[in-house]
């Protein structure tokens, strides 16, 4: 992970605090309408948790968010791909040091594949020490007739079906900074504590994957590399360490979520000494959901301020107009780097809507990285463009919560309900995950052959 001095994808650089004329500060969301937040009952105890997080140190540091925007500079100009991946909500309970490890090493097998495939460097966003608020379509669930307010994450209120669990509890945003923290301190030792390094590409494969079709073609690759690094040695004379030990030992590695619970995004935002700007020190890199997208609420208000790289999540719903709007509106100095437009529609909608949203952002002259999977790459073959990377929900756990997967394990419908742990959106296990990963680095490696 970068060090200080954390798809799917749309980029340019930091706005300036004021914009189209408007001061902004921290706070200035507040005049907005804002949506999706939760109905504190002890206001006296919210305002006191805030307080406290308020004196924390920050998660992520504005050196390490500049070194991502000049990284995803490089993705919107075709010369880097972006794998951006992780659970759909991270949990309380299934929290460990296990889970964490396993992840992050999917996301490296899957960042050898696709920079082996593709022939250029892949930049590691983990959906991961943050990804604890989730979007709701409603405010309350029932069930036999009793109503309570529905699961908005493990930040907000607990996944029990009983008052106590449901009612959100301020504190919880305590324990989302804690375990938050001891996530980055466990990603930045993995990244930079030799586990990373490329010399022990053979030891990332898990138990689970072992003698199964993607775990052997992942094995196959591994050995490539291994006789790449070897002869990159021999070719050196014996000059290779410091090669080594900058692009090979360590890796750099970046956190992301979704910008929802803004009292606790506020609460960690911190004025840089360095450049005046202000960063949102949850994480590195932050997106606007489909339901808080609005042109004049309280997110995008809140997001336009932050130096941060943002990204904004577009279904089939969206207005080819209406994104031009908001990219102007988050990003307006158009610098490559600041912005990532992830959309999630669908390979019918994507073949239908997404050529209408390309046209509308490269007519307008904005500078922007796309990022999806499947048709998205034949969209941007037909449109000229560069698909800039990938988003995932998924997990280093070998559950079964999507169906699909060439060979074996394939997960079935019937297989479904065996290991489905998730507490929102299913995720990709790390066999189709790494399947994946090299259905994409075949269609990279024909994009740089053009």
């Amino acid at each position: 992970m970068p060090q200080s001095n954390n798809c799917s994808a749309v980029l340019s650089s930091p706005p300036s605090p004021n914009v189209s004329g408007r001061r902004w500060s921290p706070g200035s969301w507040k005049s907005k309408k804002a949506l999706q937040l939760p109905n504190y009952p002890d206001k006296a105890e919210f305002e006191s948790v805030l307080e406290t997080i308020k004196s924390y140190p920050p998660l992520v540091f504005a050196g390490e968010v500049r070194s991502l925007v000049r990284r995803l500079a490089e993705a919107a100009a075709g010369n880097a791909f972006v794998l951006q991946g992780g659970d759909c909500a991270e949990s309380f309970k299934e929290f460990g040091a296990d889970k964490i490890r396993d992840t992050f090493r999917v996301l490296l097998q899957m960042s050898v594949v696709l920079m082996f495939g593709g022939q250029m460097p892949v930049i590691k966003v983990g959906r991961m020490a943050g990804q604890f608020a989730k979007p709701r379509s409603t405010e309350e669930e029932e069930r036999d007739g009793v109503k309570l307010t529905i699961y908005k994450g493990d930040i907000t209120n607990g996944v029990d079906f009983d008052e106590k669990s449901r009612t959100p509890d301020p504190q919880r945003m305590i324990k989302a900074y804690s375990q938050s923290a001891a996530t980055l301190n466990l990603l930045r030792a993995f990244a930079t504590g030799g586990y990373s390094s490329m010399q022990r590409v053979k030891q990332w494969n898990l138990d689970f994957l072992e003698h199964t079709e993607q775990g052997d073609r992942y094995k196959e690759l591994a050995n490539r590399v291994d006789e790449a690094i070897g002869f990159m040695s021999a070719a050196a004379g014996g000059g290779f360490a410091a090669v080594e030990e900058k692009l090979i030992s360590s890796t750099e590695f970046w956190t992301s979520h979704e910008c929802l619970l803004l009292p606790y995004e506020q609460a960690l935002t911190r004025e840089d000494s360095t450049s005046g700007l202000y960063y949102d020190c949850s994480a590195h890199l932050l997106w606007v959901g489909e339901r808080t997208r609005q042109l004049d609420g309280a997110h995008v208000e809140f997001l336009r301020g932050v130096a941060n790289p943002l990204g904004i999540k577009v279904s089939e719903k969206m207005d080819p107009s209406e994104l031009v709007n908001l990219i102007e509106i988050l990003n307006p100095s158009n610098k490559a780097g600041r912005i990532t437009v992830i959309t999630r529609m669908g390979a019918h909608h994507l073949r239908l809507k997404l050529p209408l949203l390309i046209r509308a952002v490269r007519g307008a002259g904005l500078i922007v990285t796309w990022a999806e999977v499947g048709a998205f790459f034949d969209v941007h073959e037909e449109e000229g463009t560069h698909p800039g990377g990938i988003h995932l929900e998924m997990t280093g756990q070998n559950v079964t919560e999507c169906v699909g997967g060439s060979g074996s394990p394939s997960v079935t419908f019937d297989d479904l309900s065996s290991r489905y742990h998730t507490t929102c959106d299913p995720r990709l296990n790390a066999s189709q995950s790494l399947e994946l990963a090299f259905v994409i680095a075949e269609r990279l490696r024909k994009i740089r052959r053009l």
